[in-house]
Formats: C-alpha cells, sequence, structure tokens
C-alpha cells in the first residue's frame, strides 16, 4: 500500500481589515469639495435621523462658494471663450437655424441627425459613413452618402463657422472660407489647405517658398490663422465645463506676516433629528429586550448619523491638520510667494509631522487644491524632490519647482526668433552651479506645457 505524507505548515501573515466606519472616512477624505457638498446632500436625503441644524449662525445657502479658474491652465489669448449672454446651448443654435432653411425633409433629417452627434467643442467625429448606417439600422431611414454629404455641408454653413469639422484642418478651412475675400485670407487659406503640417510645426521658410510670398505676407496670414477659433462650439458652454473649473478645498491667507488656514467648503452644521435622539435616550432606559424589538430602523439611522457627523469632522481636521504641516515646511514660500522658497518636501515629511499614514496624507492631498491671495494651487504643488541636494548647501537646494520656474523664466525672456533649446536652457542652469540633465530640462518644460524650441519660434 503507498503512502502519502502529510504536513501541518503554519504561515503568519499580517492583514488590515478597515472597519465600516475606517472605509466611509476614506471614502469622504479623497473626496473633492464639490463631491463632498454632494455626498453630504445625498446623506441628508437618504438619512432621517440627519439634519442641519437650526443654530448655526449661517444657513447653507447663504454660505458663500468660491470658484477659481486653475491657474495651471492654459487659453491662447488670441481666442475668445466667454460664453455667450443667453442660455442657448450650441445643439439649440444649430437647429434654430437649420429650422430657418428651406430644405428637402430628407436633408433636415440627416442634418438633425449630424447636428445630435456633433460634440461640445463643435467637432463630428463620427465619420459620414457611420452616420449612414446608424440611421440605417437606428430609426430606419436609408439614405446615399451623397445626401449626407449635403447635410454635412449644409450644417458647416451655420454658424459658429467650423462646427461639424472632422479635425482641426477642416475647421480653420471652414472659418477662413467664410470669410470675406483678400489677398490676406487666400494666403491663409492656401497655407492651411496645402501645407497645414509645415504651419503646425511652425516651418514658415518652407511656406513661403512653396507659395512664393514675402515674410511680411506671411505674418500676415499667420496673424489672422491665430484669430480663428480651434473650438468654435465651446463659446456655447453656459454652464462652463465644470472640468476646468476649480473649488478650492482650503483657504490660505496671509496678512502682517501672519499666515492662516480655513477650509472652503460649502457645508452645514449637521445634528441628529431629535425625535431620533429622544428615541435613544428611551430605548436606553429601557432594559426589556422585548420591548426593543423592531426598534433596529431607529437605532440604525441614528447610529448611521452619528458616525457621519464624526467622520464629516475628522475629515475637516485632517485637511486642516495636513494644510498646516505643508505652511509650516514651506512657511518661507508663502511669506515671499517666491517658489525659489520652496524647500525639498516629500509625502513623508507631512506623515512625519501629523502622525498620519502615508495612505491618509496621499489621500488628503490628491487633487485637492488651495486658494492663496496669489492664485490657486494643486496641494501636490508643493511637494517635490531635491536636485544636485550632495553638492549645495541645505539653504541652496534645487528643487524640481525650482528648475521648472527657471524654464518659464528663461523661455519668457528668450528671443522668439531665436528661441532656446534644451541644451541651452541646460547650459543656463548650469552656470548657476547646478547639475541637471537635457532629459531632465526636457521632462520639466513639457510638464509645464512648453512646446519645443521649434514650435515657440515666432517672426
Amino acid at each position: 500500500m503507498a503512502s502519502s505524507d502529510q504536513s501541518l505548515a503554519i504561515e503568519q501573515k499580517t492583514v488590515i481589515r478597515l472597519s465600516a466606519q475606517q472605509l466611509r472616512f476614506v471614502k469622504l477624505l479623497e473626496f473633492t469639495a464639490p463631491e463632498l457638498e454632494e455626498a453630504i446632500d445625498r446623506e441628508l436625503e437618504e438619512n432621517p435621523a440627519l439634519e442641519i441644524s437650526e443654530d448655526q449662525d449661517l444657513q447653507a445657502d447663504d454660505t458663500p462658494r468660491y470658484r477659481f479658474y486653475d491657474s495651471g491652465s492654459r487659453q491662447d489669448e488670441n481666442y475668445d471663450f466667454s460664453p455667450p449672454d443667453s442660455d442657448e446651448s450650441l445643439l439649440d443654435a444649430l437647429l434654430r437655424q437649420l429650422s430657418e432653411r428651406s430644405v428637402p425633409d430628407i436633408i433636415r433629417t440627416t442634418a438633425r441627425y449630424i447636428i445630435g452627434n456633433i460634440d461640445s467643442n463643435g467637432y463630428l467625429r463620427r465619420p459620414l459613413h457611420g452616420i449612414v448606417n446608424d440611421m440605417a439600422f437606428g430609426p430606419g431611414i436609408n439614405i446615399s452618402l451623397e445626401q449626407a454629404e449635403e447635410a454635412l455641408k449644409l450644417v458647416q454653413d451655420f454658424e459658429p463657422y467650423g462646427v461639424g469639422a472632422s479635425d482641426l484642418k477642416e475647421c480653420l478651412r471652414i472659418q477662413l472660407q467664410h470669410l470675406p475675400p483678400s489677398p490676406v485670407s487666400g494666403v491663409a487659406l492656401d497655407i492651411i489647405v496645402d501645407y497645414f503640417e509645415a504651419f503646425s510645426m511652425k516651418h514658415f521658410h518652407k511656406i513661403m517658398s512653396g507659395l512664393k510670398i514675402s515674410q511680411p505676407q506671411m505674418q500676415e496670414a499667420v496673424e489672422l490663422i491665430r484669430t480663428l477659433n480651434p473650438k468654435p462650439g465651446a463659446s456655447f458652454s453656459s454652464a462652463l465645463d465644470h472640468s476646468n473649473i476649480i473649488v478650492p478645498d482650503l483657504n490660505v491667507n496671509v496678512e502682517d506676516g501672519v499666515i492662516s488656514i480655513s477650509t472652503n467648503n460649502r457645508i452645514p452644521e449637521l445634528t441628529i433629528d431629535k425625535t431620533f435622539s429622544e428615541a435613544m435616550a428611551e430605548l436606553n432606559r429601557i432594559s426589556d429586550r422585548k420591548a426593543k424589538k423592531g426598534s433596529e430602523f431607529i437605532v440604525n439611522r441614528y447610529n448611521d448619523a452619528r458616525d457621519f457627523i464624526k467622520i464629516l469632522r475628522q475629515r475637516q481636521e485632517t485637511l486642516i491638520n495636513v494644510m498646516t504641516a505643508i505652511v509650516n515646511l514651506q512657511k518661507e514660500y508663502f511669506l515671499t510667494q517666491n517658489v525659489y522658497r520652496l524647500k525639498p518636501m516629500m509625502i513623508k515629511d507631512i506623515a512625519a509631522l501629523t502622525g498620519y499614514d502615508l495612505s491618509v496624507i496621499s489621500r488628503a492631498t490628491t487633487n485637492k487644491h488651495v486658494a492663496t491671495p496669489w492664485g490657486v494651487f494643486p496641494l501636490r504643488f508643493f511637494f517635490s524632490d531635491s536636485i544636485g541636494a550632495d553638492s549645495h548647501e541645505e539653504g541652496d537646494i534645487l528643487t524640481n519647482r525650482k528648475i521648472e520656474a527657471e524654464i518659464a523664466k528663461l523661455v519668457r525672456h528668450e528671443d522668439k526668433r531665436h528661441p532656446l533649446s534644451d541644451e541651452k536652457i541646460r547650459e543656463a542652469i548650469m552656470a548657476q552651479g547646478y547639475e541637471v540633465s537635457r532629459r531632465t530640462i526636457a521632462k520639466y518644460r513639457d510638464r509645464q506645457g512648453i512646446p519645443v524650441a521649434r514650435l515657440r519660434r515666432e517672426f
């Protein structure tokens, strides 16, 4: 008989299990200010034991909400993306113009379908043959590709000019074709139609040679093209794209050398409904278990409301403590507003000051913003590693933020006819006594959205 060997092994593992309340805290900590407000509204609606305190000095609806545009977002100063005065959407504007045209019913129906596929920037990303198939398999309307092309041409004749284009080249071409004929607009149209790639790469000499035009003619055409709108539909976003709007979670004010920190949430003072509090007090006085039977709803709702209030306060305290630690480490920056005063700082440094776990610091600083008198910044802006720390004194350590600031400064003051290459920028920074690689320069230049030298060239 064959024998089988059996053995018993004991393996020790460390497993961290989060309680339901800890999970709720983690979730609330991850929320941005608008998400937190929505979560509170949802909790107030779902839990009858939770209510807004009547004793608070400021009602929720009266609490001001400060909204700022992200200082990191970039919009070309040549374009006006302001929303129109009216509440008319892009879809409404296009449909209104369609209703004013006298066209066959099949073209009108196809045009409406095309308009429904135009995105918020005014582009038609769906190919025409796809729209033909969609109409055939969806509502069962059979149209030819020629009819679809006629309907698209109709839509592209609507304002704002440029809508219905499939890409930027077509968008600019449509806008130029709707301008009054002139020598400048003619040259600009030739550039977009025949030399769009060279134009996008700023190979101006190649264009001048190909079109046999002078530098002044080229410059006039370029200036005209720069007045065109690359996102013609965006001007109708009456509700403004919320992805471009930042609601700061925290405020930092500096007055007479004193730095103050506060949260910036429209959060009302929450309390437990009086009837639930009285019911729980009565249940606590009852010792008869049978009498308590059937009161699970009251107990659960009361406990949920109590825990929610507790973790909400814990979240606010955590954000304040984290921001306080950041200010303490970066005090020179907040007093001077000088990015060169930013010190190397990592998540572990904030954890050491606050006593929080690294994961808590990470969640408390991810997608969170702070409003200062000189701008709105993500909390991660204040974190940076040191570069060249071994070769410099502690007060003269170069951080990646300082490199970014120096790159921006050099680019801002460069000769735009002969912009600085990454190698030239590296040499300029090394002349200050800092050892950095060209690859590092390219990385931080790209992170700031600064194009390569060739694309920064101007006349």
